[in-house]
């Protein structure tokens, strides 16, 4: 069996288009992939495809198809954004976007009997369906014994059993697929009538499905028994918060402790490089670009990248077990407790990586009011394009000990803190927002807890290098174009005849940053500092990257030689770095973000809500971190 994924335009001829549809967590994104070579992550939790997605394949035949993976739905009847999505996309409701041809229904093998459902709504809209059987291995070792012949002829659809993650899970799928489209079973142009079932149809859906498990299962399983031991422990309210809170601290102990090797040889490869180019050009303006514009800038930031991978090594491992959904469990009362929404957990954990998809997470979200306050909240979960920042300033500021009798790490202790008052900030600002702007009812949280699984290292080592990819492809081009346009402001115009200091006191960045000063100089920023807060606007890490070119062309004689960890720790106060780490946990955050939730409220209200009472929130906490640390360390 041999699938080939391409990338070829697909306005340019007519291909047959199949909607991949199904409940959340039932494998169609993992299906998705094994289909179309995709690198799209796959997750264990519901609500991790918050958009639908394009591919394309070929099936063993030679046809060409486009493949479109829609977000989770229970029911046809969408209650929230990403639910009208499938629904708008299955009964083609898209001005400008053909009605997919053959919809392919992924039902988890395992649970049955809350799939089946949704394919009699879809049923009723005329067009081909597949039913795809996925998790067969996982339904056969739990002890079900599923007759897909039986269910084939009750449900009046094509049933093929499939293992998504399996290399030769997907056969019989892709043969049904050539099967399909060569009898000519697609779907008429245009778009389908549906109306909204009412309570006597949804009772009636629910006596067809019981007589359909009746008829093609013959032996019910039962859950994994090592899953229900478990599950005893890791969802106890007391040890079950306990060993998460653990997992969260290891997590932040190895981004330093596994980081602190690769990050040595990556900085000491940016220092020989620049000492070689350094050394082969005479002084000038070439020589300033690429020594203290383009390596000093963006060589800060990619040194980084050792702490991000082990990052997200961490967290895709918890996401792909299964693990993170216990998390969201665990963590609902707490959140309850702040009015939040159960569902709420998806968006802010994914803002762990980065804010825009945490934002496009809430769409999961049925209520507004609840789905705009987590929106508000979300830039406080500290993202990976913070975490430069924080090495930085824990490299030059906290020393290299352990603490609590040898056990752990000070500066990943600090490290956790950093993200722990993320965290607390968030819960304490979403309960004011729920007991004001947003006050409604709280919905309880419902969702499925998959079964452990062991994490497959070749989704693992995808996941990172793409994380990889993304990183340094950031670092290509906006951090580099950042660079180019921060040097010139920083180098021009010149010194003029006599003058003293760097030359830089001149530029038009230097003059910036002197302006700016007066403002930030009670929350105790430096000249310098303020430079590099206005291209960190474009993206938090850009924030580092502006310091490493701004003290590349502000130091002169051996502070030349220092990295820029020791450059800051000789050139700034302690308050002044803790000031600092404090403003960007609470940031006001970059434009794509901004840009994101304009798009995702459809109100350019929110947005300037966010900047502005972001902004407040930083000043006046790194207002009172300064003043407190200037007092307490005389």
């Amino acid at each position: 069996m041999s699938v080939t994924a391409t990338t070829a335009d697909p306005s340019r001829i007519a291909l047959p288009r199949i909607a991949l549809v199904g409940n959340p967590n039932c494998g169609k994104t993992a299906l998705f992939n094994a289909l179309t070579g995709s690198r799209q992550k796959v997750a264990n939790y519901p609500g991790v495809t918050v958009e639908r997605k394009l591919g394309y394949f070929r099936s063993p035949a030679g046809t060409r198809v486009q493949l479109i993976d829609l977000p989770g739905t229970y029911s046809l009847r969408a209650r929230s954004p990403d639910e009208e999505v499938t629904r708008d996309v299955v009964l083609g409701r898209f001005a400008h976007e053909a009605p997919p041809d053959v919809i392919i229904f992924v039902a988890d093998a395992t649970n049955l009997r809350l799939n089946l459902r949704l394919v009699l709504e879809l049923r009723k809209l005329g067009r081909p369906i597949i039913l795809a059987l996925n998790m067969m291995d996982m339904a056969e070792r739990q002890g079900f014994r599923i007759d897909p012949a039986a269910l084939s002829a009750a449900l009046g659809v094509p049933v093929v059993p499939t293992v998504a993650v399996k290399r030769d899970g997907i056969a019989g799928l892709l043969a049904q697929i050539d099967h399909t489209v060569a009898a000519g079973g697609l779907a008429p142009l245009g778009g389908c009538a549906w109306s909204e079932p009412s309570s006597l149809d949804l009772r009636a859906y629910h006596r067809q499905v019981e007589e359909i498990l009746a008829e093609a299962i013959h032996t019910r399983g039962e859950p994994s028994r090592a899953t229900r031991r478990i599950d005893a422990v890791l969802l106890h309210p007391v040890v079950g918060l306990a060993f998460l809170f653990l997992v969260l601290f290891l997590m932040f102990q190895a981004v330093f402790a596994w980081a602190e090797a690769p990050m040595k040889l990556i900085d000491g490869g940016v220092t020989a490089l620049q000492a070689g180019i350094g050394g082969a050009l005479p002084e000038g303006m070439l020589k300033s670009l690429l020594v203290d514009g383009i390596l000093a800038g963006v060589g800060s930031v990619i040194i980084f990248l050792p702490q991000i991978l082990i990052l997200f090594f961490f967290i895709q491992m918890l996401e792909d077990s299964g693990y993170m959904a216990r998390a969201a469990f665990l963590l609902d009362r707490l959140m309850g407790g702040v009015g939040l929404h159960g569902r709420a957990f998806i968006p802010l954990l994914s803002s762990f990586a980065c804010a825009v998809p945490g934002i496009m997470a809430a769409r999961t979200i049925e209520n507004r009011a609840d789905r705009l306050a987590t929106i508000m909240i979300a830039p406080l979960m500290t993202c990976s394009a913070r975490l430069p920042v924080y090495t930085l300033l824990i490299a030059a500021f906290v020393p290299h000990e352990a603490v609590l009798g040898g056990l752990v790490g000070l500066e990943g202790l600090v490290m956790f803190a950093l993200y722990a008052t993320g965290i607390l900030s968030a819960l304490t600002v979403a309960f004011v927002l729920k007991r004001t702007i947003f006050r409604g009812a709280r919905e309880p949280l419902l969702m499925e807890l998959p079964a452990y699984r062991l994490p497959r290292p070749s989704n693992v080592f995808l996941g990172l290098m793409e994380r990889a990819k993304a990183f340094l492809v950031r670092a290509g081009t906006i951090i580099f174009a950042i660079m180019v346009v921060l040097w010139f402001l920083s180098s021009v115009p010149g010194a003029p005849e006599g003058a003293t200091g760097p030359a830089i006191d001149y530029s038009f960045a230097g003059m910036l940053g002197h302006a700016l000063a007066p403002l930030l100089a009670p929350i105790g920023f430096t000249w310098q500092i303020a430079i590099a807060l206005v291209p960190g606007m474009a993206a938090r890490e850009v924030a580092v990257a502006a310091l490493g070119t701004v003290y590349a062309l502000s130091e002169t004689g051996d502070a030349l030689e220092s990295s820029l960890a020791g450059v800051l720790a000789a050139d700034w106060s302690l308050p002044t770095a803790l000031s600092l780490l404090v403003w960007f946990v609470f940031a006001p955050q970059c434009v794509s973000t901004l840009g994101v939730v304009r798009r995702e409220t459809n109100s350019a209200f929110w947005p300037a809500v966010m900047f502005v009472y972001l902004t407040a929130l930083a000043y006046g906490a790194s207002f009172v971190t300064y003043r407190v640390a200037s007092a307490l360390l005389g």
